[in-house]
Parts: C-alpha cells; structure tokens; sequence
C-alpha cells in the first residue's frame, strides 16, 4: 500500500513535519536529498518553504514541479515505533 501523506509542516531548515493517513507522523530531513536540476531552487530556504501536500499524490509538491515519492518519505521519516 502506498503510503498517503495528508499534513505537512515547516519545522526549521529543510526539515518538516510529516502525518500519514495511517496515523504515522514524523520529521524528514532532506537536505541531503536536494541535488539534481529539479531540487537545486529548493536550496533557497524560502523556496523550500513553498512545499504543499498535492491532494491526488499524496506527497509534498513544490511549484516547480519537484517531488518526493511518499513511500521515499515514509520511510525517511523519523517515525517512532
């Protein structure tokens, strides 16, 4: 099952804050993920905070088109057990 991600929010830097439909919440941080032409304007903290939680992929989407498959964020998402 894909993973349904339905809130997300700024914690600090690059790091945000993610609640699945399941239930699970945890913090992402991905810096070290922004390499690539599509992740390079998501380096600008300020366009980085521009993610929103796209209502049919259920995954963070940034206007320029750039994403992060919501399995990728599941399981990169400190996610207490």
């Amino acid at each position: 099952m894909i993973p349904r991600l339905i809130e997300a929010h700024h914690v600090r830097d690059y790091v945000i804050r993610l609640r699945f439909q399941d239930g699970a919440e945890g913090e992402v941080n991905l810096e070290p993920q922004l390499y690539g032409e599509v992740f390079e304007p998501l380096k600008a903290p300020e366009y980085f905070r521009r993610f929103r939680v796209d209502p049919e992929l259920h995954t963070l989407t940034w206007p320029n088109g750039a994403d992060f498959a919501p399995e990728f964020l599941y399981e990169k998402a400190q996610i207490p057990a």
